[in-house]
């Protein structure tokens, strides 16, 4: 046993590690505010977007981080140059709003200069998985095995136990399924604390993730922590091995990425090219599974061609290695075909706006079930009481959802209150190209360039 510190109740151990973690934060405060960073945005040099340029001391995570800010307020990135050899970080990104304008907003734009300039050193270090205390609501993370009516069975078994769900964000993919919610107690509008309360909810929500198969790879999570729910996702995702494939795919060929990895031995690169349908946060989803894989991307081109977009990525491990054999290559390649995979939606897409109240989502779900719909994507929100709710949903039995269901359902619900965005847009298949352009080629000119070891990536 190590002696206990004086007063603290803490051992030497744990005491010298609380001064290392102390350090390094005010290491890396003073790196930041010798070194602030600067952006500059730009209206006038490109038609059709807003350029912003973040230039930056550099470390691991702060690409996901500026990503993830531009992401958040729902920005659009069309194109981005990254580049981050050596002790200095630089970024360029051509952004549009949801319509493909512009960002004119003088609120918005000061936000990004707060949020990635100098006056960010003097804010809290923005995490990519920022972990805090909130007394507002209770956190309960999910994984498990997906089947139809899930969702429906964990909003009654909440309701049931007198939980109000507030927000919550489901996913589905490759018959594995994940979802953060956040819930209060139905009367007092408050977090739950309750020790033997919030273990009765875990057991009870674990039995239903298990269902009858009582499998072991259920799990549940309780906790009054804060994270970025989406980034979260993608970690719940990858810990439960969802990139894993199964005879259950519902992706086609034509909609698969189409994910290369090769490595480049004079430099001692991997390149990571990306070739798929573009979608809003397609770069986030890329790069938070580069960050959780410990990869570190030295330079990155993104562009946007027409309906799909292409990424290339130079990457090495943190350790300073590249990819280093055939299993290595193959699992990159199967974890960034998930990251894109999860957030594509296979289904309808049904928009819920109504008066919020205790029990909403769990009716909701209740309909789509009994009317053979599955649920395979959700995002819950609730504001000012207003319930925001958007489902994707497909017919249990696979076929296409019939108009009379939606019909039916909507006569339940009322017609105004659920409406139909419509099913997503067939994928294309994909340009025949090379996989690899390498449009950071001209930046590493090298005579030796063709002596890549060029080693297709499973699929």
């Amino acid at each position: 046993m190590f002696p206990r510190g004086p007063c603290l109740g803490l051992t030497t151990q744990e005491m010298n590690m609380s001064f290392s973690h102390d350090m390094d934060d005010e290491y890396e405060k003073f790196i930041r505010r010798m070194n602030p960073p600067r952006v500059v945005i730009d209206n006038e040099s490109c038609k059709n977007a807003t350029v912003i340029r973040v230039d930056s001391a550099n470390r691991h995570g702060i690409l996901l981080e500026v990503v993830q800010i531009l992401t958040d307020i729902n920005l659009i990135i069309t194109k981005a140059y990254i580049s981050s050899d050596g002790n200095w970080f630089m970024d360029v990104f051509n952004v549009t709003d949801q319509d493909g304008n512009k960002i004119l907003d003088e609120g918005i734009l000061d936000y990004i200069r707060k949020s990635l300039g100098p006056e960010s050193c003097f804010m809290p270090s923005i995490r990519s998985v920022g972990v805090k205390q909130s007394m507002d609501h209770t956190a309960i993370e999910l994984t498990g095995s997906d089947r139809s009516g899930l969702l429906s069975e964990v909003s009654a078994v909440l309701r049931h136990l007198k939980c109000n769900v507030v927000n919550a964000e489901v996913w589905t993919h490759n018959t594995r399924a994940a979802a953060v919610m956040q819930v209060t107690d139905e009367e007092t509008e408050t977090a739950i604390t309750d020790p033997e309360r919030l273990s009765r909810i875990k057991s009870l929500l674990c039995n239903v993730l298990k269902g009858s198969n009582k499998s072991s790879l259920a799990k549940t999570v309780v906790s009054h922590s804060v994270t970025h729910t989406e980034r979260r996702l993608h970690q719940m995702m990858f810990a439960d091995r969802d990139y894993e494939r199964t005879g259950g795919d519902v992706l086609d060929d034509r909609q698969r990425p189409n994910v290369d990895v090769v490595n480049w031995h004079d430099k001692d690169y991997s390149v990571v090219t990306i070739r798929c349908k573009d979608r809003p946060k397609l770069l986030f989803d890329t790069v938070c599974t580069l960050t959780d894989m410990d990869y570190v991307v030295f330079h990155a081109n993104i562009d946007t061609l027409g309906p799909d977009s292409y990424q290339e990525y130079y990457i090495r491990h943190l350790d300073g290695s590249p990819v280093k054999s055939d299993a290595e290559r193959q699992r990159v390649t199967q974890c960034l075909e998930a990251a894109i995979e999860r957030r594509v939606s296979e289904g309808l897409k049904l928009e819920l706006c109504t008066t919020d109240r205790v029990g909403l989502l769990s009716d909701v779900t209740r309909i789509f079930r009994e009317n053979s719909l599955t649920v395979t994507r959700a995002e819950v929100t609730t504001k000012a009481g207003k319930a925001v709710n958007t489902f994707y949903v497909r017919d249990a039995s696979g076929y296409p959802v019939d108009v009379k269901t939606i019909d039916s359902i909507r006569q339940v619900l009322g017609q105004t209150i659920l409406k139909v965005k419509g099913n997503p847009d067939d994928s294309k298949p994909l340009s025949q190209e090379s996989p690899t352009r390498f449009l950071f080629g001209g930046l590493f000119k090298s005579k030796s360039f063709v002596n890549f070891s060029l080693v297709r990536s499973y699929s």
